[in-house]
């Protein structure tokens, strides 16, 4: 099978996913979420250069911000991603994310349903700008929040595309994500949150050793 073949083909699986770097960058480029943060990454940055007024000010938006990213990762992925279907005035409601996050749990190799939904943007962007602006003491302190939240979602994109591909491992860094994304896809959904950052997974007791944890029925499914 053809390069193009392979990455075009409407039937995606473990077998014919893409097996480098180089064949791995072209498929996560052509989808909307990634070609949009690396637009706001671009943005961010441009606005932060013409702002000008740089001070030592600007090292606390990462700080925070790196601080803060495992324990956003996990509540994102246990309190959205994991939400169930509720009752709400006698109808039931089952919200697009967490749905399409279901269909990502049945289908795992298949890389059109693993990103950031776009719609979500509609409203996560915006919030993002009034949160990094209306928090900080500067508009340039607050564009330096912006670029590096945007970079870091960026990042995430990229890290969870590649743990869904047979692109191996080469970092220690990398082999701990990858291991720890699998074990939650295919061992036990309820464990293993962390995507890009692993720290809360310890913090809030789900990173218990593989071995004691049961194979769950519902990891594909996400049911019950």
């Amino acid at each position: 099978m053809s390069r193009n073949a392979r990455t075009d083909s409407t039937t995606w699986s473990a077998e014919n996913s893409p097996r480098t770097l180089g064949e791995a960058l072209p498929i996560f480029l052509r989808h909307g979420s990634p070609r949009l943060l690396l637009a706001c990454v671009a943005l961010a940055a441009a606005a932060r250069l013409a702002a000008g007024a740089w001070s030592l000010a600007d090292l606390v938006p990462p700080v925070l911000i790196l601080a803060y990213w495992p324990l956003q990762e996990w509540l994102i992925h246990v309190y959205v991603l994991h939400m169930k279907p509720f009752h709400l005035f006698g109808r039931v409601v089952d919200l697009p994310v967490p749905r399409k996050h279901r269909a990502h749990h049945r289908d795992p190799w298949n890389y059109r349903i693993l990103f950031i939904p776009m719609h979500s943007f509609l409203y996560s962007i915006p919030f993002l700008i009034l949160v990094c602006l209306g928090l900080s003491p500067t508009v340039p302190v607050g564009l330096t929040a912006l670029f590096v939240f945007f970079a870091l979602t960026l990042h995430y994109e990229w890290i969870h595309f590649l743990v869904h591909t047979r692109v191996a491992p080469r970092t220690r860094y990398y082999q701990r994500l990858w291991r720890n994304h699998r074990l939650h896809h295919f061992k036990n959904e309820r464990y293993w949150m962390g995507v890009t950052r692993l720290e809360a997974d310890g913090w809030l007791g789900t990173s218990p050793e593989p071995n004691a944890v049961p194979i769950s029925p519902t990891a594909r499914t996400l049911a019950g």
